[in-house]
């Protein structure tokens, strides 16, 4: 949790520096961050190992960061960020939470307005105020409007990639505890959902007490919801809940699917269960008094005369019949893919270069990538005309010249522009191995319009992929207006790939759209979206996606 808590400090100065146009140094905080928040190993058992040295060795970490790193390590802050905070006294990670509002908006509502937070920007917009302030408008203000009331929908829910090192770090602890036995995750964050509200742990133990005081004493907390000889309820410091549950181990295969949920799913199991002259509940299944099945799962499901349901399908969507009619959907293994069709590099908005790149993917078990960093029309990321993509693409010819065992595709993220067209010449679009097109810009056009621009860049025969096809930032951006089934049809028909973009913040296409894909038989495609090496896991570490049981 230190690597958490310091690439957050780190983070936030950098915006803080940005915001006072500080130069050089935002960057090298953001790099420090990025690098921090990526490691494998806790930075504190680095700084016992080799000292300030090792701090040092860390990629993107100088020796003024590594002394930053040491202070914190000594204090449990950095001056230099409690001074920048006294600065300007504003709840970054609330403000920034609202889309177009970045460190230099930032600034620039607290300096005219005293906006410190979301309820000073919802004041602030409500009465009309932002839309006076130089470079905001009407339209501005009515965007942050929006952003704040989609914030305030998803308040308490965290990206499921924010709390999977919690988890991890969690089930871990116990697991190497003395007192317990099996321990595994349930809820929300089992069954894979985009977004997480708290975290349930089940657990088995000889001596459930001692259990629960070890997690207790562990786990850094804020307030005690509850506790009992057999369940705790913290709040814990980084502003969540977690419940540890100790079970009999008789009945933990019961408890595991009950507390996994969804709650409409146990809903209508349940429901199935009395037809056939059952109860379910987290104790067991009974016939009468008599419990039939409740030590696994698997027991669960059967005794109610259905296969064992993956826990991410259990979401209520069909799963149930498809379960008793013998066509639920299969689900393909985390470590599946072999390859990732869009990755960035440090020729655009990437943080590493494509050898760095390649060395990375095939550390990670994937025999190719596609190189497509951004085009023309996106000039804030430096994006690539014709004649530099050409240079590009020599580079790719000498990295697989010089990188064994994984092949370096050439590809591109192009942009569909507002009528539909592409910011590259056909001409080089055909040179290339792999052209994704994305929307980067007006994401309010009409539905029917948007609709028809994404189709009309389908139907460039250059074009392989439709990348992020909905344009959603989860709990900053809703999707754009577009008739999705009329843009799997399209794709159908040109034979264009639609993306699943695995990157946690995207997710899109959304699971229901890849469901609706693939019943109307169009092809699909999983990629990282990686902008740096550390992105690649997301392949592996979040994302399964359904599949007809005999489809090849």
């Amino acid at each position: 949790m230190r690597n958490k808590e310091l690439a957050k400090i780190f983070s936030h100065l950098a915006q803080h520096l940005a915001m006072r146009d500080v130069a050089f140094k935002p960057q090298a905080y953001e790099r420090a961050s990025l690098a921090i928040g990526s490691l494998a190993e806790d930075v504190q058992d680095i700084y016992e190992r080799e000292g300030a040295i090792g701090l040092e060795r860390i990629p993107g970490v100088g020796k003024g960061i590594a002394e930053r790193i040491e202070e914190y390590l000594r204090t449990g802050k950095v001056q230099d960020y409690e001074k920048e905070r006294k600065r300007m006294p504003v709840d970054l990670d609330e403000l920034t939470s609202v889309e177009g509002i970045g460190p230099k908006a930032v600034a620039e509502l607290y300096k005219r307005l005293k906006v410190k937070n979301l309820k000073d920007l919802e004041r602030a917009a409500s009465a009309r105020r932002i839309r006076e302030l130089p470079r905001f408008g009407v339209k501005t203000e009515q965007n942050i409007l929006q952003g704040i009331a989609l914030v305030k929908q998803s308040s308490g829910r965290r990206l499921i990639s924010d709390i999977f090192p919690y988890v991890q770090e969690y089930v871990t602890l116990l697991k190497n505890s003395s007192f317990a036995k099996e321990v595994e995750a349930a809820g929300s964050f089992r069954r894979m959902r985009e977004t997480i509200g708290d975290i349930d742990i089940l657990a088995t133990s000889d001596n459930p007490q001692k259990l629960t005081e070890f997690f207790l004493a562990k786990v850094k907390h804020t307030k005690m919801w509850g506790k009992g000889p057999t369940k705790v309820s913290v709040r814990t410091r980084y502003g969540f809940d977690v419940d540890l549950r100790v079970l009999e181990e008789e009945t933990f295969g019961a408890g595991l699917q009950y507390f996994t949920g969804s709650k409409e799913h146990n809903v209508k199991l349940r429901t199935l269960a009395i037809e056939k002259g059952y109860k379910v509940s987290e104790y067991g299944v009974f016939k009468g008094k008599k419990r039939v099945a409740c030590k696994t799962e698997e027991e669960v499901y059967r005794a109610l005369g259905l296969p064992y349901i993956e826990p991410e399908l259990r979401e209520d969507t069909g799963e149930i019949e498809a379960a008793i009619q013998g066509r639920l959907p299969t689900v393909i293994p985390y470590d599946s893919l072999q390859g990732d069709l869009q990755t960035q590099t440090d020729w655009t908005d990437g943080e590493h270069s494509i050898e760095d790149m390649a060395k990375e993917a095939r550390r990670q078990g994937l025999s190719y990538i596609a190189i497509t960093d951004h085009t023309r029309d996106l000039a804030m990321t430096g994006g690539s005309d014709e004649k530099r993509l050409l240079k590009q693409m020599a580079e790719i010819d000498r990295v697989n010249k010089r990188v064994s065992g994984i092949t370096v595709l050439k590809g591109a993220e192009v942009n569909i522009r507002k009528d539909g067209t592409l910011d590259i010449a056909d001409e080089i679009l055909a040179k290339l191995d792999v052209v994704g097109a994305a929307v980067h810009s007006l994401f309010r056009l009409p539905k029917q319009e948007m609709t028809a621009r994404i189709i009309r860049a389908m139907k460039n025969r250059h074009v392989d992929i439709l990348f992020h096809p909905t344009g959603r930032l989860i709990q900053k951006r809703e999707p754009y207006e577009v008739d999705i089934d009329e843009v799997i049809k399209a794709a159908k028909r040109t034979g264009t790939l639609l993306e699943i973009n695995a990157l946690p913040v995207r997710l899109d296409l959304r699971d229901a759209n890849i469901r609706k894909a693939v019943e109307m038989g169009a092809l699909l495609v999983i990629d990282s979206d990686a902008h740096r090496k550390e992105h690649f896991s997301v392949l592996k570490a979040f994302l399964r996606v359904l599949k007809k049981r005999h489809d090849h």
